[in-house]
């Protein structure tokens, strides 16, 4: 095992919403951006709410870890809109695993 990697979860996350729902957020069923890494990836031309985001994020890097298959954060794949008046939800899908080195991503010394 590579001593010095470890691994992330690629990251897809998608707006999903009732048939004919009214959406509040700005986003349309189907919108998304993708999280590789740290660097977070949108298609063209396509924008994502700023609060919604915001709501995401605290979540994002803990999806990005493995984790144990009785944790919820593995099973748990929907996070509601901010907005309480917006029916639509944001599912985080792990789309692939990715291989870091420690090196390449700090300059700290591992302890």
């Amino acid at each position: 095992m590579d001593e010095d990697g470890f691994d992330l979860w690629d990251l897809k996350v998608e707006v999903v919403a009732p048939r004919g729902a009214r959406l509040w957020c700005g986003a349309q069923p189907g919108d998304f951006f993708e999280l590789k890494g740290e660097m977070l990836h949108l298609p063209p031309g396509q924008g994502f709410s700023l609060y919604s985001l915001a709501a995401l994020l605290p979540l994002l890097p803990a999806k990005q870890r493995p984790t144990h298959p009785m944790d919820w954060m593995t099973s748990d794949a929907e996070v509601a809109c901010p907005d309480p008046n917006c029916p639509s939800r944001f599912r985080i899908t792990r789309t692939a695993l990715r291989r870091f080195r420690r090196a390449d991503t700090t300059a700290t010394q591992a302890p």
